[in-house]
């Protein structure tokens, strides 16, 4: 019964998300030839990635630390990931270009946190102690050069959530250990 319970809350999430994703598409600015416009992440996987990545820190709903850890979510889309991780105990944050999602994710997520920027030239990846993406360029170079420009500024003990990597090094990278087997996530052990 409860994974009944878990499929309904997670279709009503993506029916919501689903009507945003499509004014996103319609409404945007991105050079779609090199840029995706909003696409959302699947619930269910953003659901267990975070999960899994609360975990891993012991972060406590029930006894909150004072100082929950910091996610940065690049390219943050209308802020569903955020709310999504805001209820894992991570105080989050993120960023997106594109002027339609972006002004969603001020109102649901607070202005104070989201910005409007540019990928390559916002500063501050080395602040937060979770990134995530969900594969911003459909160009493969500029995806590559974008995972790189995370892997390099990231902070040691940051955790990377990296959905739909192109560049598969980071399993021979010294720097980074994969902490989930089965969820694109990784950590940063060494500079």
């Amino acid at each position: 019964m409860e994974n009944e319970e878990n499929d309904i809350f997670f279709n009503i999430i993506n029916r919501f998300v689903g009507y945003y994703s499509q004014d996103a598409v319609r409404e945007t600015r991105n050079d779609t030839d090199c840029e995706y416009p909003f696409v959302a992440m699947d619930t269910r996987q953003v659901f267990a990635q975070m999960g899994f990545v609360s975990a891993f820190l012991g972060i406590e709903l029930e006894n909150p630390s004072s100082t929950p850890p910091l996610l940065l979510d690049v390219g943050c889309g209308i802020g569903n990931v955020l709310l999504i991780a805001e209820q894992f105990g991570f105080e989050v944050y993120g960023f997106e270009k594109d002027e339609y999602p972006y002004r969603v994710a001020a109102k649901l997520i607070g202005e104070e946190r989201i910005t409007q920027a540019d990928i390559w030239t916002y500063e501050g990846y080395d602040e937060y102690e979770v990134i995530y993406y969900y594969r911003p360029f459909s160009g493969r170079e500029q995806q590559l050069r974008f995972e790189k420009l995370i892997e390099d500024t990231m902070k040691i003990g940051a955790i990377l959530i990296a959905n739909h990597k192109n560049s598969e090094a980071i399993g021979q990278d010294s720097r980074f250990e994969r902490l989930s087997p089965a969820l694109p996530i990784w950590r940063k052990i060494r500079g």
